[in-house]
């Protein structure tokens, strides 16, 4: 058995795998977050620990043989989030979160450096981790002087669980502080933020071992002390393992809370300019791209809660059958944007709005708008010099078959359906539970998934939502040129 943790936003998952790969159980820890100031996004790193042990008591109430034979451990996380630690691996204040965006001004300082850009191979966008700590050290200067670590979000549950400070190259790469092409911490981009190595955890692959379990917690879950585990894996890199989006060309769309057009690289392949996020993968010598946007079901959830209907009942009302664009067009910025745009302060809009704008007609702008998102970072990816021909749908939206019809005609690339089967981020750390325990080839295990089916765009509406597509790409300027 292998045990996959997944950090997320908003919750903790344990996933139970068997050496056949199957999706043996499962159990839940619920998290909320905290937004005191507009802007902020944070978390209290004690609700990660409290969250991980409720999931992992649920494991131990319905499969306590199966946990009691757990032979590796995996871990995924949010990226970004940081969580400071004093000398004594006190947390020092909350953990500030991948969609705070505070930090925008900081970000713009360090993004001017064309040392950031040189060798992290991205953007300093606000929500990664370099441009909090100057954050902290401008506004929280005695916080600051205290620190001692700096964690990220699943590294401080490895923290807990194994007593040791230690990361992995695919979460790294999200601090602007990594030289993403050699894959080490960058004594240069550190100093910049007025931090130095000491400060960092030490680095492995996330297919190494980083740490074994500690006694005291495996008596009391009823496992073996001293279980390997893994490096593991930021959430995106994660469920690319879990889905076997692993080898050159191959690639999803995540309809999660933020958005993620992901695209594996066999080469270190950085092109900043675009605001495509270019890191290292959890496998070795491996990098990724990704386009993000910061809102996407989100969206659908924020329409949710103003009308008062269910996303389910919301998708419901659209059916199956892909309607031609009707010329309201939804912006999803409701928390600025990453790709292509890296604009914190932007924020959504909806226009073209008439007397007949029904419910329906307000849903279909909201899942268009995303996918046109989504078209504005495969174009990024493009720019980075990545062709993507076919894309697999990941996350909560891609149950939105009409979402997903929208998405292929968007893009104008065929959306494959994995099969029915857990593949996310915990199902990609479990895998790496395994690999890190038994020296499995990452290849061989970190395969993909079969595919139930596939959505291909839409022939007869493709020049209806190319159409669709230039008013949206022209709004962003509009808007920018009224509200900045």
């Amino acid at each position: 058995m292998y045990l996959g943790l997944d950090l997320g936003t908003s919750g903790v998952k344990a996933l139970l795998m068997d050496d056949s790969q199957a999706v043996v159980g499962s159990g839940h820890g619920s998290l909320d977050v905290s937004r005191p100031h507009p802007g902020w996004s944070e978390q209290d790193p004690s609700h990660w620990i409290q969250a991980c042990e409720a999931a992992i008591a649920e494991l131990k109430a319905s499969h306590p043989k199966e946990l009691a034979a757990v032979k590796g451990i995996g871990l995924s996380g949010q990226m970004h989030g940081a969580t400071l630690l004093d000398a004594s691996d006190k947390v020092l204040r909350p953990c500030i979160l991948w969609n705070d965006t505070r930090s925008h001004a900081e970000a713009a300082v360090l993004d001017a450096d064309p040392r950031f850009r040189k060798l992290t191979g991205n953007i300093v966008f606000p929500g990664f981790t370099a441009p909090k700590l100057a954050w902290v050290r401008n506004n929280e200067p005695k916080v600051f002087a205290a620190v001692a670590k700096v964690l990220l979000p699943k590294d401080f549950l490895r923290l807990w669980l194994a007593g040791e400070h230690i990361s992995e190259m695919s979460d790294s790469a999200g601090t602007s502080w990594l030289d993403v092409g050699e894959r080490r911490w960058s004594p240069e981009l550190l100093a910049a933020t007025g931090l130095d190595e000491k400060h960092m955890p030490s680095l492995v692959e996330g297919t190494a071992r980083a740490g074994g379990l500690r006694a005291a917690l495996a008596a009391k879950w009823g496992m073996s002390a001293g279980i390997p585990i893994a490096g593991g894996a930021g959430d995106n890199a994660a469920s690319a393992c879990g889905m076997g989006t692993v080898g050159a060309g191959h690639a999803f769309v995540s309809l999660g809370t933020s958005g993620v057009l992901f695209a594996a690289n066999a080469s270190y392949l950085p092109n900043p300019a675009s605001a495509v996020h270019t890191f290292c993968h959890a496998l070795p010598d491996t990098w990724h791209q990704m386009g993000v946007i910061l809102s996407a079901t989100d969206s659908l959830n924020w329409l949710s809660e103003i009308t008062g209907r269910s996303a389910g009942e919301l998708t419901g009302e659209l059916g199956d059958t892909l309607r031609a664009p009707t010329g309201v067009t939804f912006l999803p910025y409701l928390s600025g944007e990453r790709t292509p745009h890296n604009d914190s302060s932007i924020r959504g809009s909806f226009t073209g709005l008439a007397h007949q704008s029904s419910r329906a007609v307000l849903t279909q702008a909201v899942l268009e708008g995303v996918a046109f998102a989504f078209r504005d970072s495969l174009e990024a990816l493009r720019t980075a010099g990545t062709t993507l021909t076919r894309v697999t749908a990941i996350g909560g939206g891609s149950r939105s078959r009409y979402w997903l019809k929208a998405i292929a005609t968007a893009l104008q690339v065929p959306v494959d359906i994995p099969a029915d089967g857990d593949f996310g981020a915990a199902f990609g750390a479990a895998r790496l539970g395994l690999i890190a325990a038994t020296g499995a080839d990452p290849l061989a295990v970190c395969t993909a998934p079969a595919t139930d089916a596939t959505v291909e765009p839409d022939a007869g509406l493709g020049g209806a939502f190319a159409d669709a597509y230039q008013r949206y790409r022209a709004l962003y300027p509009a808007i920018r040129a009224v509200t900045a």
